[in-house]
This record gives structure tokens, sequence and C-alpha cells, in this order.
């Protein structure tokens, strides 16, 4: 099973016997077929540990379960949604970003702190994605969303990505990052809010980019 984009602000899940798709609850928009729908306790998400960590944190975002025989379209809030297929890579996203994913993928929560210590935390609230961020791992497929929609950049060993940390929503693959302060034109010109901080990817991977700085 895969995601089929319809629209550039909806896709199609068609489920079967024996799979599961979560989604962000209130994101099913019609179906066809014998489907069911119900609340996800664990969010899917790395288990209850997990969920309740980001309840802490106030950043959970609750799921539901889809099952059936059927096909369901997704979409949420008129923002524009992007399939991502993985093929064993880890996706790392915001919770609040995943429209829908595949239940044949692995889920789990990571601390931003480990990734960079304190200044991964201060990455985390610069991007908005607070103190944890989602991790998608395995084979099958993931609906983002995004505002004004996405374009995909590769990162090679060779050639680095700077990021506006406020148009980063995902990146997969075996890459390094860091939030680095620069000036620039738009200092110069009064817009220094986050623009000062870039988020530099490094290694081998793919950075999801969205054609907006406004936040979900």
């Amino acid at each position: 099973m895969a995601f089929t984009q319809l629209t550039s602000k909806m896709v199609r899940a068609d489920v079967a016997p024996g799979q599961v798709v979560f989604s962000q609850r209130g994101a099913m928009l019609a179906y066809t077929g014998q489907v069911t729908f119900t609340p996800s306790i664990t969010g899917g998400q790395g288990g209850l540990g997990s969920m309740l960590g980001r309840r802490i944190a106030h950043e959970a975002v609750p799921l539901m379960t889809v099952e059936g025989h059927g096909a369901v379209m997704f979409g949420h809030g008129g923002h524009h949604a992007h399939v991502v297929d993985l093929s064993g890579e880890t996706l790392y996203v915001e919770s609040d970003r995943l429209l829908a994913f595949e239940g044949s993928l692995e889920q789990g929560t990571m601390f931003m702190g480990s990734q960079g210590g304190v200044m991964g935390v201060i990455r985390g609230q610069v991007t908005g994605q607070g103190l944890f961020t989602t991790t998608l791992t395995g084979y099958g497929s993931v609906a983002v969303l995004a505002h004004g929609g996405v374009f995909e950049l590769p990162v090679t060993p060779q050639a680095a990505v700077h990021v506006d940390p406020q148009a980063y929503v995902a990146h997969r693959g075996d890459l390094r990052n860091r939030l680095s302060t620069a000036v620039g034109w738009r200092e110069m010109v009064g817009r220094g809010s986050g623009e000062s901080f870039q988020l530099e990817l490094s290694g081998s991977g793919t950075v999801y980019v969205q054609a907006s700085e406004e936040k979900l």
C-alpha cells in the first residue's frame, strides 16, 4: 500500500484487511468501502511512555487508527500535503506535520537534546519542533503537511544544505544538523527574527522545505 497524491492538498490511502493507517484525528475527508476509525490511545508513536512525554510537553497530536477495506481521502486545514516514500530510512518530522502514515513504519520519539545537547533544544524551539521530534523508520508511505507546498533538496557529503528554520519540514537519511547564526540582508532591513539562524544539514539524505515561513 502507498498513498496516492490526488491534489496538492489531498491524498488517498487504499486500505486492505490486515493493514493499518494512522492519521491525524479529523483529517478524513471522505472514504469508500468498509472502513473503521478508532482513537489511537498511544498515538502510534513510540508507545505509552513517548506519548506521556509529549503530553507533558504539550506536544502530542491526537491520532486515529484506520482499518478495513476501502479507500480513504485525507487532508487537513487546507494545508498542502506531500507524500514521502521510505525504503528503510528514518524520517524525522514533527508530529503536527503528520497527516497520515502507514502502520508498517516503526514509530518513535526523539528528544531534541540528543541532536546537539542544548543547541539541539534551541534548534527545536527555533524551528517550532519543541523538545521532541517524531521518527518513522522502515518501508512505507508518509503524508506530511506544509504551507505553500514542499520541495525536496538532496544533501550529499560534497554539498551541505542551509535552510531557514521556519521553512524546515522534515528530513531523512544519515544527516547531521546544527544551528548556526548568520547576518544577512534581512537583518539589515529590519527583519531579524528567526532569520538570524540557519539550519545546516550535512551528510547523505534529503531535506523537505516548505515554500513559506509560516508554522502550522
